[in-house]
């Protein structure tokens, strides 16, 4: 712990925590991407496409349903993939909105496709996220959330025998921003595997809350109707359910 300190203390004392050859990489992956939707922009039909862009608000998301739904059905493949590369691109790089594209999911292809869609585009995101991070991350991290990340290592050392279980309670309920602990666990040594799974199932009940309110877009007027109490207290639920045998463990020890 005093080494991982000491790391941090030189990484607030650095102007820029990555190296020219780090930045390469992460260019490398954002060229990726760009590369990836343009294949996916020229293979639409000519149109007028000024209504593309990330929603930062349920006005614009509903603009851009509305657009879409146009395309769905004639362009399956093309909006699929361009929602799944935007989706993975968002996560990747930690940038805010996912929760708007999943609530397009539900809005384009309902709760059963619309859920898997989101569940895979999370999952893969994360996964992004996290391979990226092992190769360049440590020193933004570091930088960033030096505080998480000491409680974080903390808690994911004393929950070794059991680490599955209290990965999916912190992806069930708001411990920790998802978005974190994408970043920060290969930092602190969370096996792949099950950062996966714990990913996989433990994104599964926001995700399936999120997209069913997608299919009332036009009913919604704020993001907190999202969320009733219902929901939130069926998320607790499960993370506590979750983390149970963790507890169990420890109190026998």
């Amino acid at each position: 712990m005093e080494k991982e300190a000491g790391t941090v203390s030189r990484s607030h004392g650095s102007k820029f925590p990555l190296t020219l050859g780090e930045m390469a990489a992460a260019s490398s992956v954002v060229l990726g991407f760009l590369l990836g939707l343009a294949c996916v922009y020229f293979t639409m039909p000519t149109s007028d496409y000024s209504f593309l862009k990330l929603p930062r608000n349920l006005e614009d998301l509903q603009i851009l349903r509305g657009h879409l739904e146009n395309y769905t059905s004639d362009y399956t493949v093309q909006v699929l993939v361009g929602y799944c590369m935007v989706y993975i691109f968002m996560q990747t790089f930690m940038i805010p909105g996912t929760v708007f594209m999943s609530l397009l999911a539900g809005a384009l292809f309902g709760v059963i496709k619309g859920m898997a869609l989101v569940v895979f585009a999370a999952t893969a995101g994360a996964s992004s996220c996290y391979f990226l991070s092992k190769l360049i991350g440590r020193p933004l991290v570091f930088s960033l959330w030096p505080d998480k990340l000491t409680f974080f290592q903390a808690q994911v050392a004393q929950r070794r025998e059991k680490l599955l279980n209290y990965m999916l309670f912190l992806r069930v309920t708001p411990t920790l921003p998802n978005t974190f602990i994408n970043v920060a666990s290969p930092i602190v040594d969370v096996p792949y595997h099950i950062f996966f799974f714990a990913t996989f199932i433990g994104l599964m009940p926001a995700a399936f809350v999120t997209v069913r309110a997608g299919i009332a877009l036009g009913d919604l007027k704020s993001m907190g109707d999202l969320y009733d109490f219902q929901s939130i207290a069926t998320l607790f639920l499960i993370g506590v359910v979750s983390v149970t045998p963790t507890l169990m463990n420890k109190s026998k020890r």
